[in-house]
């Protein structure tokens, strides 16, 4: 299959520009980030994008929409010169700003005004995003700060490897971490601790230098290669020596 050369050897910072901000400190225990990207394409471009489960409020276009966590990855079709301004919740802190499941997004884009009213900004900076999200801070939900410190839990703990194991670290049942994730997170606690322990296969490619693909499978918990590969193509769409090409 002929590749974009424009995706491989990360020649993606030649057309590209991307920045991040952080957030006032009365919007960071639910913001984790406000970030931009900027693009000039002559002819289109396929943008892979693998998420973590973040739910993003994003302007671009002359519109604003609130982007449920993927399941998956994406495909983005970038053309011409143009721009985005993006604000990305903390994991799990959503569930009160959509007062409903945020698993009812999930894989879904929603109009901005179907949750934030239709009084949105239309100057995108930080200052002006800081003052009107802190105008929709909701209540306090103890169910938040716990559905945080689980996903911080599998982000930090690289161990973390086993849905039976996070369950106990919480104090859950199966059942009621299942339904945590539903409710605050969007997917399931097996997909995220995928997708973090699988950050660690591409901060290594982003590294440079030889990989030892089934010493990395081992490292990161999986019995055998085979599955860590099944799992990464699942995850990314091509198997982990083709897309460590984009580095």
């Amino acid at each position: 299959m002929r590749r974009d050369v424009r995706e491989l050897r990360s020649a993606w910072t030649r057309y590209q520009r991307h920045a991040f901000h952080s957030p006032s400190p009365a919007l960071a225990p639910w913001v984790e980030r406000y970030w931009e990207a900027r693009w000039d394409y002559a002819e289109p471009y396929r943008q892979k994008i693998v998420p973590y489960p973040n739910v993003h409020l994003s302007f671009a276009g002359g519109r604003a929409d609130v982007n449920g966590v993927c399941s998956g990855y994406q495909i983005k079709v970038l053309e011409g010169r143009d721009h985005v301004f993006g604000v990305a919740f903390r994991p799990g802190c959503f569930r009160p700003f959509l007062g409903a499941s945020v698993s009812t997004i999930t894989d879904r884009v929603v109009p901005a005004t179907e949750v934030f009213g239709p009084d949105l900004p239309t100057t995108l900076d930080v200052p002006t995003l800081d003052a009107f999200l802190l105008k929709h801070l909701p209540d306090d939900d103890p169910r938040v700060r716990q559905a945080v410190a689980a996903v911080e839990l599998i982000a930090k703990d690289k161990a973390m490897t086993r849905v039976e194991r996070l369950a106990g670290e919480l104090g859950l049942s199966m059942r009621g971490l299942q339904r945590l994730f539903a409710e605050y997170v969007g997917i399931g606690p097996k997909r995220v601790i995928r997708r973090y322990r699988l950050h660690e296969v591409t901060a290594r490619m982003a590294a440079g230098g030889a990989i030892d693909w089934a010493a990395l499978a081992a490292d990161l918990g999986y019995a055998d290669q085979g599955h860590f590969i099944r799992d990464f193509k699942t995850m990314f769409g091509e198997p982990p020596t083709w897309y460590a090409q984009r580095y």
